[in-house]
This record gives structure tokens, sequence and C-alpha cells, in this order.
């Protein structure tokens, strides 16, 4: 099961305060809009997300169809794949994708300890 590039999605209370807090760690930013309270940074092949206003919890970020510098994948596991895969091992799955559909969508799964894992596909499969 290929879960896509790995990520970080942390809730910020200061974006700007994070941004710098992060740089003096060493990471870059890589994408984002920081006039829109969110950005992407790169420290080697570790990718953190700063969000400020967007979800209550830090998240665990997968995204299918993409390597570690948001490059589009030839072949990878596309998320209603994922779903279904997740729903035969009997993971609980809130908000489901529609298997009929194609193309970017999103998912999310809670463990067993509250923490919120996203699935975010960005490509078409």
């Amino acid at each position: 099961m290929e879960l896509g590039a790995f990520s970080v999605s942390l809730n910020v209370k200061d974006i700007e305060a994070s941004r710098s807090f992060y740089e003096k760690l060493g990471f870059m930013v890589f994408q984002g809009d920081i006039s829109q309270n969110w950005l992407i940074m790169k420290n080697g092949s570790c990718v953190l997300g700063l969000f400020q206003g967007m979800f209550e919890k830090n998240i665990l970020t997968f995204n299918p169809g993409w390597d570690q510098n948001a490059n589009e994948l030839n072949s990878f596991t596309d998320i209603r794949e994922l779903q279904k895969q997740f729903k035969a091992k009997g993971v609980e799955i809130p908000d489901e994708v529609d298997e009929t559909s194609s193309g970017p969508a999103s998912l999310i799964v809670i463990d067993p300890d509250g923490n919120p894992i996203l699935f975010d596909q960005h490509v078409d499969s």
C-alpha cells in the first residue's frame, strides 16, 4: 500500500512567528501563500506544513501521487483504492470519498488516540 509523500501539518497560532522559528531550525519555504495563512517548508526530505486557523489539531498528512518534492508520480495507489483497503481492514472513515469519482480528493481517518491522518490527493490517477 503506497500512501504517498509524508508531512506533518501543524496548527499554528502565528504563522509569521512559526515560519521564523522553523527557518532557524534549517527549514526553508517550499510552497504556500503566507497571505492565506499556509506555508509548506522543507529541510532535506522533511516536509512541514504550517497552517494558521485551518484545523483544530496537528495532522499527519500523506499525499498519494506525489513524491517528497511534490512531483507527480507515474504510478501510485489512488485515494479511492486506499479507502477500499482501509475499509477492508476495518478502519473507520468518517467522510468517505465517492469511489465512482476520479482525480483529486481527500479523506481523514482518526487513529486510536484521536490523531487525525489526512490523505490528500492533488493529482489524477
